[in-house]
């Protein structure tokens, strides 16, 4: 399958700035995937530049969200046309949890069990978040607050643990 380029216009729901996929991209895409359920892992570049992004369907239709990372600034450029090459993503995306906050639920039979029952883009956020911190001393002081919240005492960015 190619890059499959396009130009589409930079939208937004919400907070969450995206693209629509033309049709034709996306059956391409769905065919190369084996399926048309979200999530399905893409690749290719805005505005040149690499990009590894999940496809969503979100209230009917598909769409690809431009974070950050992959457009700077893009809440600000809502309404800007942008270059956008997309294809199935074969690779693997799996992410490893860090060690001690492994150890630290496995510790706590309650933590545990709440971690078990997260789905999994809500157990795949707390892993990247502690991976992603930069000190020792920060990926211990949040490992206390994500015990905190599976354990149901208190919230962690505004989410709460459903019982």
């Amino acid at each position: 399958m190619q890059n499959n380029p396009f130009t589409a216009r930079l939208e937004i729901i919400g907070i969450n700035p995206f693209v629509f996929v033309p049709e034709d991209i996306l059956n391409e895409i769905f065919q190369a995937a084996g399926k048309c359920k979200s999530p399905i892992p893409v690749k290719g570049k805005v505005n040149g530049k690499p990009f590894k992004q999940n496809l969503m369907k979100y209230l009917g239709e598909w769409r690809l969200y431009i974070n950050l990372t992959m457009l700077k600034d893009s809440p600000k450029r809502i309404g800007e046309m942008i270059e956008v090459s997309v294809e199935f993503d074969r690779s693997e995306r799996t992410v490893s949890i860090h060690p001690e906050l492994y150890k630290t639920i496995h510790e706590n039979p309650l933590a545990l069990q709440n971690f078990e029952n997260l789905i999994p883009s809500a157990k795949l956020e707390l892993i990247r978040y502690i991976n992603n911190l930069k000190t020792e001393t920060a990926v211990k002081r949040n490992i206390e607050k994500i015990i905190r919240y599976l354990n149901g005492e208190t919230d962690f960015f505004g989410k709460k643990i459903n019982r």
